[in-house]
């Protein structure tokens, strides 16, 4: 998914949903949400009871960004990041998560979670201002090297992992 496109299947006010973006021959819609500031992985489908379970949080599926904030951070961020931050606005702490330095101001990020703008606010609360937040992994589908604005369609196997990983019977019938 570009920057500026919205994770929405409805139109509202002038602004791209990723559905109509997109254009597949098929009704499609996306598996959770990637803000319209945000680009990356997406997942597309049209199976709604394997998008339940990758969505919900109780399941601890992973997600891994790349994301770059407007300065260079510290050892004590990454900590902090990785232990979890108190979201007053929400009135949670986030769980902790895996938080790898790439960069002065590049940072690998891997939640269980997927508050609202949960990564953003996070950078936030710490004092930072995220620059890019690029999603690059859905638990085992990796975004590589797929030019952002471009889909392709998952393999069997990737499809079979998946669906063993959000705790689904195998041998189910499924359209895709």
């Amino acid at each position: 998914k570009p920057r500026g496109i919205v994770c929405s299947t409805k139109k509202q006010r002038q602004e791209t949903t990723v559905t109509e973006f997109l254009d597949y021959p098929v009704r499609v819609y996306p598996v959770g949400r990637l803000d319209k500031d945000s680009e990356g992985l997406l997942l597309m489908t049209n199976q709604g009871d394997l998008a339940n379970e990758i969505m919900h949080a109780g399941n601890f599926h992973e997600k891994e960004y790349i994301v770059t904030v407007d300065q260079p951070f510290n050892s004590a961020f990454i900590k902090k990041m990785q232990e979890g931050v108190e979201l007053k606005e929400l009135e949670v702490t986030t769980r902790p998560c895996k938080v790898k330095a790439l960069g002065k101001k590049t940072f690998q990020i891997t939640l269980t979670q997927g508050l609202n703008r949960q990564i953003r606010r996070m950078c936030e609360a710490l004092g930072y201002h995220v620059v890019t937040l690029k999603r690059v992994r859905i638990m085992n589908i990796h975004l590589g090297s797929l030019p952002t604005g471009k889909y392709r369609e998952i393999t069997g196997e990737e499809l079979s992992k998946l669906e063993k990983l959000a705790g689904r019977k195998p041998g189910g019938v499924y359209h895709g």
